[in-house]
């Protein structure tokens, strides 16, 4: 028996709702397309071969590179394709 299979509110299908929705922008209010990913880490956290993600639309790209940038954390942006996530985890 797996505890997280007991039926809960969403519990069905919420995985496969999230596999199949459209991946959009990380920007928050933006739900444009994505067409970056956004590849960071947290020094102080993370460890050094460790990668976040944030997905990017044309739009929003420079300020996301930015902002993870100014705190240290923006390692590289690859361009996105849907259902080729790079790394391990969205953040």
């Amino acid at each position: 028996m797996n505890i997280f299979n007991l039926g809960g509110p969403g519990a069905a299908g919420q995985d496969s709702e999230r596999a199949t929705a459209p991946a959009v922008c990380s920007r928050k209010g933006c739900r444009s397309g994505a067409q970056w990913q956004l590849l960071w880490n947290n020094p102080r956290i993370h460890t050094p071969e460790r990668r976040k993600v944030w997905l990017s639309c044309g739009d929003h790209r420079e300020w996301l590179e930015e902002y993870l940038t100014t705190r240290g954390l923006w390692k590289e942006t690859i361009v996105f394709t849907a259902g080729e996530a790079a790394v391990n985890e969205a953040g």
